[in-house]
């Protein structure tokens, strides 16, 4: 049945979901569970092609244990002339750190990199079960770092990187952040966390009340992500890498927008992150979508909310960034 309480365009997308009549994520290997996200986004780009922008880069930037693929995006062509260095967001996907590639979030990426008008580096993180927690936050953090130090070569601005990361990519935005300050940086400008998962110990009343039937992520589906990202390891989800919201401080940190879902199981640890920076002095805004689900920051095309918080993404972005 087709929840009443979420927006009509959510419904009508639900419906759609429905009707294709595919298994939870939770009954899939890893390896399924992969490919029919990435072919649900394949089909979703037939009916909404990804917005265009000046220049696109496939190329590799150097990690703890290998190169690591980034996805380059550029506002302006690096033939349109010697541009000044470009403000760069380090976007890290969703996927539960365990499904999801540069492929799925093109698209959101495009996006940002328009709306903004900054650089956006898309980072094909390591993820789990093969390469398990905190596999992923190295690789992010080497990315921020990189970017800091080195991102001139790339025409980015080494003084204006902000993270941002949509569900699992949110994890890794707020993690990195926390990184950043207690090692002594980079200097971070903006934290961009889409409906982050704050908190791996996977309980709350948001999970009790959307625990099924809102898309595909489920209160269960975000057990199975936990158990194949964290694998054996004891405690590790009491580890503030992995929930960022069990950080001992959360002052000092860049300034954050929160964006969450109503009908989210994330909804109430998205909340309780932005509240939390909040209350220890961290700029933050939060803004919540009613009616919305899960992953609805994706929908471009589908849901008029998706294009209302890339907006809202894009006005913090550039005045974090500044002129």
């Amino acid at each position: 049945m087709i929840p009443t309480d979420v927006h009509p365009e959510i419904q009508a997308y639900l419906r759609q979901v429905a009707e294709a009549g595919l298994p939870s994520i939770q009954a899939l290997t890893p390896g399924e569970a992969r490919a029919q996200f990435e072919a649900g986004m394949r089909a979703r780009l037939e009916a909404f092609p990804a917005p265009p922008v000046a220049a696109v880069e496939d190329r590799e930037l150097p990690g703890p244990a290998g190169p690591i693929p980034v996805r380059v995006y550029r506002d302006r062509r690096p033939d349109d002339g010697p541009p000044p260095l470009r403000p760069v967001l380090a976007w890290f996907h969703g996927g539960g750190h365990v499904i999801g590639s540069l492929d799925t979030h093109d698209t959101i990426a495009r996006n940002l990199c328009r709306e903004a008008g900054c650089m956006v580096v898309s980072v094909d993180y390591r993820m789990g079960p093969e390469h398990p927690f905190p596999a992923a936050v190295d690789d992010c953090f080497a990315v921020v770092r990189w970017l800091a130090g080195h991102g001139g070569r790339i025409g980015a601005d080494p003084d204006r990187v902000a993270v941002g990361g949509d569900s699992a990519g949110g994890n890794l935005a707020a993690v990195a952040a926390l990184l950043a300050r207690d090692e002594g940086g980079p200097a971070l400008r903006a934290q961009l966390l889409v409906y982050p998962v704050t908190d791996y110990r996977c309980r709350g009343a948001s999970y009790e009340r959307y625990t099924r039937g809102y898309g595909a992520l489920e209160a269960e589906s975000m057990r199975w992500f936990r158990r194949h990202y964290l694998g054996a390891a004891a405690g590790a989800a009491d580890d503030w890498r992995a929930s960022p919201l069990l950080a001992p401080d959360h002052a000092g940190l860049p300034p954050a927008l929160v964006v969450t879902a109503e009908c989210d199981v994330l909804r109430d640890e998205g909340a309780a992150y932005a509240e939390r920076l909040a209350r220890s002095g961290t700029p933050c805004e939060h803004a919540p979508f009613a009616g919305m689900i899960h992953g609805f920051f994706g929908l471009l095309g589908i849901a008029g909310a998706a294009g209302e918080a890339h907006a809202r993404a894009a006005r913090a972005l550039r005045a974090a960034f500044g002129p």
